[in-house]
């Protein structure tokens, strides 16, 4: 028979280690509890765009925010296929492109070599048959590349009632064509001069870019009577931080370094539609990127030994 204090439980005194054990778990009993009352929901984010808000628009940038690339690029590809210059104007123009893409940014020193090349091109042309032309070229080189994302985001502005504009350093004309392509209301865009419908060579002022490009917005919100506070405008670049601070709703669309950083520190909203790292990392769309730049580089050192 067993002795009873084999079934009598002995108590033994609570060690730190135990009383430890005892208020850890009596901590986690609390904590389960709390996190089963329901918590209340944050409230969701208002509509935006607004529809009906007559005040509002929006002001989408166009190389690499619209359409992969530099417009201006694409149309040089569509003149020299019509013979409006020779082959080393053509290696210029793909150098310029693949230097356009492996920066991600638009260089103001670049840029006035694109359009010093672009008004040497055009001298002496009539405008409407430029105008003609880049219809042509739109379908050919341009439409493929316009990228769907930021083309939804103009949608849902068209589609709350508000006008789309495109504002870029790409000609007028050219701008305005791909804006009525894509069912944008119109473009703002660099005027080259022209005299009795024949261009000279010469712009008007100076190319719509940076600066100039929130004059341009400013100027034209207040001939609509827009509220700049409602409006959005979305860009890939930092030098459009001028145009992007003007307006109570800034993007960053496929945004290169310096804006991704700016965007970051002011809370804007971001959107990247390019895909895979090299991409984010250099600003080129991945696969069509890649192809495009070894197609530009291809063509360029074939010309060169072909000059030699």
């Amino acid at each position: 028979m067993l002795p009873l204090g084999w079934f009598t439980r002995r108590r033994r005194p609570a060690t730190a280690a135990s009383v430890l054990a005892g208020e850890a778990a009596a901590e986690a009993a609390r904590k389960s509890t709390q996190d089963a009352q329901p918590v209340e929901e944050t409230p969701a984010e208002p509509e935006f765009p607004v529809v009906g808000d007559t005040a509002a628009a929006a002001f989408f940038d166009l190389d690499n925010t619209v359409m992969q690339g530099a417009a201006l690029f694409h149309f040089g590809r569509g003149l020299y296929k019509r013979h409006f210059f020779h082959k080393r104007d053509l290696a210029r123009f793909a150098w310029q492109q693949i230097y356009f893409r492996l920066a991600g940014s638009e260089n103001p020193e670049h840029m006035a070599d694109v359009r010093n090349s672009a008004l040497s091109i055009v001298q002496g042309h009539r405008v409407a048959e430029l105008m003609s032309i880049g219809e042509e070229i739109y379908d050919e080189y341009m439409a493929e590349r316009v990228w769907p994302g930021t083309r939804a985001l103009a949608q849902a502005h068209l589609d709350a009632g508000q006008k789309v504009w495109l504002v870029t350093a790409a000609p007028v004309e050219t701008a305005t064509i791909i804006a009525r392509r894509l069912g944008l209301t119109g473009a703002l865009g660099t005027v080259a001069e022209s005299v009795g419908g024949v261009y000279t060579g010469k712009l008007v002022g100076e190319p719509l870019h940076g600066p100039a490009k929130a004059e341009a917005v400013r100027a034209l919100a207040a001939a609509e009577g827009l509220d700049l506070s409602h409006c959005a405008a979305y860009s890939d670049s930092a030098n459009d931080i001028p145009m992007l601070s003007l307006v109570g709703h800034p993007y960053a669309i496929n945004p290169d370094s310096r804006l991704r950083k700016h965007a970051r520190e002011q809370g804007w909203r971001l959107r990247d539609y390019r895909t895979g790292r090299k991409a984010a990392k250099i600003g080129i769309p991945a696969a069509a990127g890649v192809g495009a730049l070894a197609g530009g580089a291809a063509a360029a050192v074939a010309l060169q030994r072909r000059r030699r």
